[in-house]
């Protein structure tokens, strides 16, 4: 078997010397005959109404072919984010209703950056200093970036059809843990912060897309993490045959999660290029990566756990306060948390709880194990609380409350049934 063969064993790896040659390919390097480029305006507000977008300035400029705004692109594109699947479940087609925008947006912006006007030129910087020509008449409106405050009693109201913010909560309750708590000698309470972060790979997103004059449909050249999801979405999004658009990802500089799924940029670039017939491609800046690429964690957690004086855990509260930003993307990634929320631990009584928020801040997906690291990290951290209060060591806390390998498969109170483990041999 080739597997017991490469344990181990040195394996010199393939893509090695194309990569440190230069002479690899990414979506930047690549150019096509009578190609124009993508500069996106995008909004200075975390929460504000489009009154009117000027872009006569931007027409003047030499070397600018076209500028586009919502208005233009509503009626090229779907709204977005789709409902689907990305990195460990899918989506809910029916919480996202009313929750959407256009890939550029109209009437209302929710978040620093979020795209409403496109420019596209001949010459890069021509885009980018004809982006920065359009006038956008604003109307700045309050907004709210913590999720505590975003629930709170008056606070602005990003989605007209979520009230309180909340986008949906979901509850795991196994055995009867609030009759434990309530006998309870002994309760460990920690509040936890997995910080909101940008996943920031070296190579920012990328596409590029081009008619394809044999079909009569789309090429798209993409840095992305799951192409053939990417040219599902497309084909949604466009209102397209599968089969008429084709997605290739040459080199990928890193992803993190933060290259799944259909961004508005690549909705954007494909639906004009279909239009004008003509290669269009656009390169994220790093400015630009930190206010519209989808962020990662940011979950403020309540932990209680029910313990016995030998470190025993009879008992477990999880209440997950997700920060979802302005759209939903990925937002079963809190009840990922849950399901893991027991980890690798026999604790038969538990209540957890996850409630996703918007707030005017960019939207939260994928991000290295989507959820299942935060549950992780909540666990372990808890465990060595719960060590440092009895003045017990770390391990000694785990190898009393691991799953013991007698109980293999073992039905976890979330839901997941494990085939083995031997935890306190690992």
């Amino acid at each position: 078997m080739a597997t017991p063969r490469l344990m181990g064993a040195e394996v010199r790896r393939k893509e090695d010397p194309r990569l440190i040659t230069g002479t690899s390919s990414y979506v930047g390097d690549l150019a096509l005959p009578g190609m124009h480029y993508v500069a996106f305006v995008r909004s200075p507000h975390a929460h504000a109404r489009i009154k009117k977008i000027d872009v006569s300035a931007a027409l003047r400029r030499p070397g600018v072919f076209k500028v586009v705004t919502g208005n233009d692109i509503r009626k090229l594109c779907a709204p977005l984010p789709l409902a689907g699947a990305g990195e460990g479940g899918s989506g809910d087609a029916t919480a996202n209703v009313g929750r959407k925008h256009y890939p550029l947006s109209v009437d209302r912006v929710r978040h620093v950056g979020e795209a409403v006007a496109a420019v596209i030129a001949r010459a890069e910087g021509v885009a980018v200093d004809a982006a920065d020509d359009v006038v956008v008449d604003w109307e700045p409106l309050p907004a709210v970036s913590d999720p505590f405050a975003a629930m709170a009693e008056g606070a602005p109201r990003i989605h007209d059809d979520a009230p309180g913010n909340i986008e949906h909560r979901n509850t795991i309750k196994a055995g009867d843990a609030d009759g434990v708590f309530a006998k309870a000698k002994r309760v460990v309470k920690q509040r936890m912060v997995s910080q909101r972060l940008c996943g920031v790979p070296l190579e920012g997103r990328a596409t590029l897309a081009a008619p394809d004059p044999t079909s009569g449909g789309l090429v798209v050249w993409a840095t992305n993490q799951a192409p053939h999801g990417l040219r599902n979405d497309l084909a949604t999004a466009l209102g397209m045959p599968q089969n008429l658009i084709r997605v290739i990802a040459p080199e990928v500089g890193g992803g993190f999660g933060v290259k799944f799924g259909c961004y508005p940029e690549d909705a954007v670039v494909a639906a004009l290029a279909r239009l004008y017939r003509m290669p269009l491609r656009w390169t994220e800046t790093r400015v630009e990566h930190m206010m519209a690429t989808t962020h990662g964690r940011a979950q403020v957690t309540d932990l209680e756990a029910a313990v016995e004086d030998d470190g025993t855990i009879t008992a477990l509260r999880m209440r997950v306060t997700a920060d979802i930003g302005a759209y939903p993307v990925f937002t079963f990634i809190p009840d990922l948390t849950l399901m893991m929320g027991i980890g690798v631990y026999k604790i038969a009584n538990i209540d957890l709880q996850s409630t996703c928020v918007f707030t005017n801040s960019t939207s939260v997906a994928a991000y290295r194990g989507a959820g299942r690291p935060e549950a992780a990290y909540y666990l372990e951290r808890l465990i060595d609380v719960i060590a440092t209060e009895l003045r017990r060591t770390p391990e000694e806390v785990r190898r009393q409350n691991f799953i013991p390998p007698s109980a293999f498969p073992y039905a976890a109170p979330t839901g997941q049934n494990y085939d083995s483990g031997e935890y306190e041999r690992a």
